[in-house]
């Protein structure tokens, strides 16, 4: 068994020894994407395994090592982590923690915290914590970002949005059950497999691998219907983790409409620019503003050829672009608003209404203040702006019953068709339907 190694603040440290012996157990968030970072953390030589666990003792177990005034994220995770450990036929001596840090004001940068102190309460402190981070908040010997890691994670969360964006438009009306998840997965085989080889991290190999994924979905028989389409928008870890949403994208599938959700680079993207407004607002170095700055611009030439690929495509309809959304957020927040989703979400919400997709389900999640500002705090004002939007806040939480939930978002839904015959009608207005009647 490696030797436990503490470091000089008595932080327990991920050993080179471990890296050959021990699991590393991942929480998820994005289906798609954290399945390719797993896997090329295997291809780098790290045991590691995301959990995919969803059922009410991952909650129980939150309850019991997270105070209950924590946000609900924050619970899920350190539950699911915990349970998987205790119930997950783990060895609870040869498994590590892994779990990301933003470096913001959030509460997400302080998760490593609380699920240390749950380690300890569940007497299990002799489970190392690994921080995936890019802010230098915490190092370990065992566990290395390495160049090319972390190009290859780039890549993957560019193919991962473009496959969740073309399988959320093909999902809906495929005439084959499971074809787009069969899909899914042969084409996140085929990338990974590509990267093992070396291959597809140029950026003309990534240019090709954006048009193989929409020529293969394309490929799968749909039906001609069109569907009422719903967006999905809130904190990062409820809108995208079945798990912290009740699957929720399911459930608007069984309800017969086409889900919409904003995809991962945004956020991405979103960080480095607070990064770089950080300078302007509060002083510092100019030299971490240049470096964030070609960091950021590589991600924004990313995220165009993808929304290029889409748009060449004729099939498939495609995101705005980064700077778009920043525009579309001038008059409403300010850049300083910036705390967890910040104006990203606000902006998000006006994307979506530009774009055609005026019914929105806003998950709020317990306990994230800057969530409820720039999400349900928006809302009136985006309705008295836009009266054809039709927009509801869902509250996730320990506490709230799914049917409850569920039922909002059929009212919202009910109201959605409600405007869409009132839009079909001859001498109606697009722009200006009626005032929906959820509010």
């Amino acid at each position: 068994m490696a030797e436990l190694v503490y470091d000089s603040n008595g932080r327990l440290l991920f050993t080179k020894a471990m890296k050959e012996e021990y699991t590393l157990l991942v929480p998820q968030m994005l289906p798609i994407h954290f399945a390719m970072v797993v896997r090329i953390l295997r291809s780098a030589g790290y045991r590691t395994e995301m959990l995919n666990t969803f059922h009410r003792g991952i909650v129980d177990e939150g309850l019991k090592y997270v105070h209950n005034d924590t946000c609900y994220p924050a619970l899920l995770v350190i539950g699911q982590l915990i349970d998987a450990v205790k119930h997950g036929g783990y060895d609870p001596h040869k498994v590590a923690l892994v779990i990301t840090q933003t470096g913001g004001g959030c509460r997400a940068s302080n998760y490593i915290h609380l699920l240390r102190k749950a380690l300890e309460k569940a007497d299990m402190a002799f489970i190392p914590v690994i921080s995936v981070n890019l802010s230098g908040l915490e190092k370990n010997p065992g566990f290395q970002l390495t160049l090319p890691i972390i190009v290859k994670a780039i890549f993957c969360m560019m193919y991962g949005d473009l496959i969740m964006n073309v399988s959320n438009q093909v999902r809906p009306y495929e005439t084959e059950s499971g074809a787009t998840d069969r899909m899914v997965d042969a084409c996140t085989d085929h990338l990974i497999q590509e990267m093992d080889q070396g291959k597809g991290l140029s950026w003309k190999s990534m240019l090709t691998n954006f048009d193989y994924i929409i020529r293969q979905f394309s490929t799968i028989p749909v039906t001609g219907e069109e569907k009422p389409r719903v967006g999905v928008v809130g904190e990062i870890y409820v809108k995208f983790s079945p798990l912290g949403n009740n699957s929720l994208e399911d459930f608007l599938l069984a309800e017969g409409v086409e889900p919409v959700v904003p995809g991962l680079i945004d956020f991405i993207i979103f960080k480095f620019h607070n990064r770089d407004v950080d300078v302007d607002l509060y002083g510092g170095r100019r030299i971490k503003k240049k470096a964030v700055r070609l960091a950021m611009s590589f991600m924004k030439k990313c995220q165009k050829a993808m929304i290029e690929a889409l748009n060449k495509s004729g099939r498939f309809r495609a995101p705005n672009t980064f700077d778009d959304l920043h525009r579309l957020i001038q008059g409403y927040l300010g850049d300083g608003n910036k705390m967890g989703e910040g104006w990203l979400l606000t902006a998000e919400m006006l994307e979506l209404i530009h774009s055609g997709t005026p019914n929105i389900v806003c998950t709020q999640p317990f306990g994230c203040l800057p969530n409820h500002i720039v999400g349900k705090g928006m809302i009136r004002k985006l309705k008295d702006d836009y009266p054809f939007s039709n927009i509801v806040a869902i509250d996730y939480d320990p506490g709230a019953t799914r049917i409850n939930q569920e039922n909002r978002i059929k009212l919202m839904l009910a109201n959605a068709k409600g405007l869409a015959k009132q839009a079909a009608q001859p001498d109606a207005d697009p722009l200006s339907p009626s005032e929906p009647q959820l509010v």
